[in-house]
């Protein structure tokens, strides 16, 4: 969510009413998530001059790290580096430490592609953003979800009941810090996830949304201490359930 927020925002920069804006002092601190939404908040840096040049050896775009000779235009200007600058500092800013672990394991690929162009700068902010939402897309629609044996039939549904809530065992990336809460597609998404967990018994799908609109599962060890609620089902492992009275 920050990094396509970002790469919003630095769309809009690259094609702004005012010309290609850079922003000279890109740092973190600088930027605020706003309902859901990242904003920049000191614009008081941001210039939209762009590098003079005679030839293609004056547009050299250099970082600590890296780099990257860029082209002289027939303007006398260097294509592109106020853009390709903003995206280089994402890369090495926010990329690097947020796309690896953000994903189900089969778009992971699709977020390496991302990070690796753009720490190359093979991609410009356009191609960033449209890379972006086909991953967005892939994660919303359950496209990216691999043809498997069904496994919600391994597990018994008990409808009018949840779980009571109580610390159980952790995962990650958990949305609370007291169980395992994932973000999943579908029930079928979520058996898959807690037949992956050695510790998971049970799971609830709850009526909590994340920012994609997917619901939150709650997995837990025990299927035991149900309480009645008319809108939830509770899903328990048919082993874990042998031998109990439900």
């Amino acid at each position: 969510q920050i990094c396509l927020g970002l790469v919003k925002l630095l769309f809009y920069l690259a094609h702004s009413p005012l010309g290609s804006i850079v922003l000279l002092d890109f740092q973190p601190r600088q930027f605020v998530m706003v309902d859901g939404n990242l904003k920049v908040t000191d614009m008081d840096d941001a210039s939209t001059e762009e590098l003079s040049c005679k030839e293609d050896n004056d547009c050299t775009l250099d970082f600590p790290t890296k780099s990257f000779p860029l082209k002289c235009s027939s303007a006398g200007k260097c294509e592109g580096i106020n853009e390709k600058k903003n995206l280089f500092n994402a890369y090495r800013y926010f990329f690097t430490y947020l796309l690896p672990h953000s994903a189900p394991p089969p778009l992971q690929p699709f977020l390496s592609d991302i990070l690796n162009a753009t720490g190359d700068l093979r991609y410009g902010i356009n191609e960033t953003l449209k890379a972006f939402e086909k991953v967005l897309h892939l994660y919303k629609s359950g496209l990216y979800l691999q043809k498997r044996p069904l496994l919600l039939k391994e597990y018994i549904s008990l409808k009018g009941f949840r779980t009571v809530e109580a610390e159980d065992y952790k995962c990650w990336p958990s949305y609370s810090h007291l169980g395992c809460l994932l973000s999943v597609h579908s029930p079928e998404e979520a058996a898959a996830i807690c037949n992956s967990q050695s510790q998971c018994q049970s799971f609830i799908v709850t009526q909590q949304r994340t920012w994609t609109g997917r619901p939150l599962a709650s997995f837990q060890s025990s299927p035991t201490d149900l309480i009645p609620d008319a809108n939830a089902v509770v899903y328990i492992k048919r082993s874990a359930s042998s031998g109990r009275r439900l």
